[in-house]
């Protein structure tokens, strides 16, 4: 029996076990069998993440958890279409390579010391990562730090200076995407997730400015964090100075050549869709826009993307066409979906309240220890598993702790989908991991030395962080 196969039938196998163990008369067993098929399936990656996460659509009707209407609600939820504006902007970005020309802008200032070139190119993999996928940033930065690798090889006096600076560079690169997604609500996956089910749960909805404010300041230090811990800390380049980078990076922008009016033109739409996602709270004071929403701004942002003119060519062409979205990420779409039926399949057959007071019962009623000990659980746990899963189906628990001490709901669901993000131990953790291991450059352990340091401060900050000041913004 081949593995592809032993991973296919890992799902049904689980699922039959536990209504066996548990009985299948229990709405709360038939529930927690659902979970550990579509949880073993998307840990071990034994079919297309969005694949299994249609799952509930078969499932919940025929086992009477959720009926089919008011499951496949569940996909299209409003926070969907944010994401999905998101990710048209993205390609947008991508399809007139504005993206390449910011990475390569931000790391010719960077100089010519090797930590400056580290910190530059982290610097611009976190930027994009707030606007496009983790994946793609990660998957647009990675050949150019090869290319920065390749040529600077032999200029450095030791191997050991050498190999810590593709080491380095590297890892900053992956970890950069990973934090940068962290701060903005469409920057990466558990954030539009978490958005998604307090929507659903009746709470305040996230705004992308509060977001913003909130979650920059921690990203700035984590950013730093994690700079420093790889530099200074875990592999060192001791080397002060690299002649050539600039070169390189500038034959690399001449290539690009001049601003392109399509590059202008994607520039304006991202630049006045930021600006329309950060002053939605005042726009909404006005009463004929009182009810504009953050999705409905990136909708009209993708709507305006097919609509102007890219003013490049004889024959008029808009600045995306259909045939872009082929490269759009539909299996995240899915994905979203099932997590957030997931979630709500929980919810409705008291799952998450029995799991939240049994947890809760058996936790120290301190605020501060119950943030740190549910971060760690997220950090520790999104190693090995989807981090859209994780908080798909553990912010629903995350509320009914916090109510089990009379905290607000965000205290909890916060720290937990923050923390989700913050992987940087194994390849397999998230795909920007994956990625940059691919390069060659990484040993399994290497990631692993400087990725437990890394989750363990990241959970202290965090912790810290949300603690002092969440309730200032939520």
């Amino acid at each position: 029996m081949n593995q592809s196969l032993l991973k296919i039938l890992s799902g049904p196998v689980i699922f039959l076990l536990i209504l066996l163990i548990g009985g299948s008369e229990s709405d709360q067993i038939r529930m927690l069998a659902i979970a550990g098929w579509m949880l073993s399936w998307w840990v071990t990656a034994a079919l297309p993440i969005g694949v299994t996460a249609l799952l509930p659509i078969v499932l919940f009707p025929i086992l009477d958890i959720l009926s089919l209407r008011e499951t496949t609600i569940n996909y299209s939820n409003p926070v969907i279409y944010l994401f999905f504006g998101g990710f048209v902007l993205g390609l947008a970005i991508e399809k007139w390579n504005l993206h390449r020309r910011i990475a390569l802008n931000i790391m010719r200032v960077s100089g010519e010391k090797p930590t400056r070139i580290i910190l530059g190119g982290m610097l611009a993999t976190s930027l994009l990562s707030m606007w496009i996928s983790n994946t793609a940033t990660t998957v647009m930065m990675l050949p150019i730090g090869m290319s920065v690798v390749l040529l600077l090889e032999d200029k450095f006096n030791d191997p050991e200076s050498s190999k810590n600076f593709a080491l380095t560079l590297m890892l900053g690169i992956a970890y950069a995407a990973n934090i940068g997604g962290i701060t903005t609500i469409i920057g990466t996956p558990p954030n539009l997730v978490l958005a998604g089910i307090v929507e659903e749960s009746g709470l305040e909805a996230l705004n992308f400015a509060n977001w913003l404010f909130f979650a920059f300041p921690l990203v700035v230090i984590l950013f730093t964090m994690v700079y420093f811990v790889n530099t200074k800390l875990v592999y060192p380049v001791k080397l002060k100075k690299l002649p050539g980078i600039t070169k390189l990076i500038s034959g690399e922008l001449s290539s690009l050549g001049s601003l392109k009016s399509g590059e202008k033109r994607v520039m304006i739409v991202m630049v006045c869709t930021a600006l329309l996602w950060i002053f939605r709270s005042q726009i909404t004071k006005i009463e004929m826009l009182s009810n504009v929403s953050d999705t409905g701004i990136a909708i009209a942002a993708s709507i305006a993307l097919f609509m102007i003119p890219s003013g490049v060519s004889q024959k008029p062409q808009p600045l995306l066409q259909w045939e872009d979205m082929k490269r759009l990420p539909w299996d995240i779409l899915l994905l979203f979906g099932g997590g957030i039926s997931l979630a709500k399949g929980l919810e409705v057959t008291n799952v998450v309240g029995a799991l939240g007071e049994w947890i809760s019962a058996n936790t120290i009623a301190a605020p501060l220890i119950i943030i740190l000990v549910v971060c760690g659980f997220a950090v520790f746990l999104t190693e090995i598993m989807s981090n859209v899963a994780l908080v798909a189906v553990f912010i629903p628990v995350s509320f009914v702790i916090a109510r089990f001490f009379g905290l607000d709901e965000l205290t909890l669901a916060i720290p937990l989908t923050i923390g989700a993000s913050c992987a940087f131990m194994f390849p397999i953790s998230t795909p920007p991991n994956a990625i940059v291991f691919s390069s060659g450059h990484i040993k399994m352990g290497e990631m692993a030395r400087s990725g437990v340091i890394l989750n363990i401060l990241s959970i202290l900050i965090i912790t810290v962080y949300c603690y002092f000041f969440q309730d200032y913004f939520f």
